[in-house]
């Protein structure tokens, strides 16, 4: 019998501290604890955050595989925000799928995951642990946007869509140091490495055994012809693609094998739309933002954040269905951590039977994920159209 719902690993990082003050405000029926390498300095953060003195800590570090194997069989599901996760990620996953641990992360590092998949995906299957990555702001208002979309043109006309296009109509924050520091260690290995580089640029990345249709490359703006709208890169697609399209093999292709998948940002109409869109595409996405792994923003920043997501496609009879995603939070922390808790809790609840392995959102949450985060979390999925 494990003595935790839930411990939260890295919970003195700025990221791991959001996530223990949104479980004991809004979970503190759930027996927790917080684990890092140092009990003196989890102790000093308990206290500074204003904690219970009977917040249990737990000592664990990724360089002690022993002290990991403790942890998990202590828990029935850990939360990790220790990245970037090229370099401490390995060891705690592999904890879980021996052990039979559910675990869930922030990772937007598609090396990292497909190397997950490969090395552990079997033995997850085996002991029953349930191994899902990007639970944050990449991927899961993504991955249940289209899962969300797709319910729809189920009601509607009795099929998938086949074309699905998701854009970012608004957002008012920042990404996190840690996503900057996951996003440049995963171009160092690319860069070093051409094998790498090939499956970065792959939708498919992570569908071992599984290569689809060629999907739209958004790495170009353009009008959208849609909406008359110009289009820009967005920074998380390359890992929120990737992401779909697992779902999408894991739920037996119930999207369709011939399903494409396109994600980028709004930037406006006419002229001044084209500018933005191609000062955009000029920009470096992991250019230096400043902020720095374990910093973040003032609490009054992340609550004055937000985010809007749009996903949109056509019948066969050229009906469209359009649906939203709004986040009340700026997407890289506030949110992020509300996700994240939530995810955790869903999978103890209301996924408890959803199958092993290294999955992602969609299929292993379904619904359940969307009523949750929509009761606790401040998100919303709205059908518009």
């Amino acid at each position: 019998m494990a003595d935790f719902d839930i411990i939260i690993y890295g919970a003195t990082g700025f990221t791991g501290r959001l996530v223990a003050e949104y479980i004991h405000a809004t979970h503190p029926d759930r027996p927790w604890a917080m684990a890092g390498r140092s009990m003196e300095k989890l102790a000093a953060v308990r206290d500074e955050m204003g904690l219970p003195e009977d917040t249990p800590l737990v000592e664990a570090d990724a360089s002690d595989p022993a002290s990991l194997d403790a942890m998990v069989a202590r828990t029935r599901c850990v939360i990790t925000t220790v990245g970037p996760y090229l370099k401490y990620g390995e060891p705690l996953v592999a904890a879980c799928a021996n052990s039979g641990t559910d675990y869930v992360d922030l990772s937007g590092e598609p090396p990292f995951m497909w190397d997950m998949v490969e090395k552990y995906d079997a033995k997850a299957k085996e002991t029953g642990a349930r191994i899902v990555h990007s639970c944050g702001f990449d991927s899961i208002p993504f991955d249940m946007g289209v899962w969300f979309l797709q319910q729809e043109a189920m009601k509607r006309f009795g099929k998938p869509l086949k074309d699905v296009k998701g854009r970012v109509r608004g957002m008012k924050g920042t990404f996190s140091g840690g996503t900057a520091a996951s996003g440049k260690e995963t171009m160092k290995l690319a860069m070093s490495n051409p094998e790498v580089m090939k499956r970065l640029v792959s939708s498919f990345a992570l569908t071992p055994g599984f290569e689809g249709p060629k999907q739209p490359y958004g790495n170009k703006p353009y009008e959208d012809p849609d909406f008359g709208i110009w289009v820009a890169p967005f920074v998380m697609a390359s890992i929120n693609t990737k992401n779909v399209h697992r779902s999408n093999m894991l739920m037996n292709h119930s999207y369709g094998e011939d399903f494409t998948y396109e994600e980028m940002m709004f930037t406006g109409k006419g002229e001044k739309g084209q500018a933005i869109a191609e000062g955009i595409s000029k920009m470096d996405p992991m250019g230096d933002s400043g902020v720095k792994p374990g910093e973040g923003p003032s609490k009054e920043e992340r609550e004055n954040g937000s985010y809007d997501l749009m996903f949109t496609g056509t019948s066969e009879s050229g009906d469209r269905i359009i649906v939203g995603v709004k986040g009340d939070r700026d997407p890289g922390y506030g949110s992020t951590s509300k996700m994240l808790t939530e995810a955790a809790l869903c999978l103890l609840d209301e996924a408890a039977d959803a199958p092993a392995g290294v999955t992602t959102a969609a299929p292993t949450f379904g619904q359940a994920i969307i009523d949750r985060l929509e009761k606790n979390a401040g998100l919303t999925f709205t059908v518009e159209a």
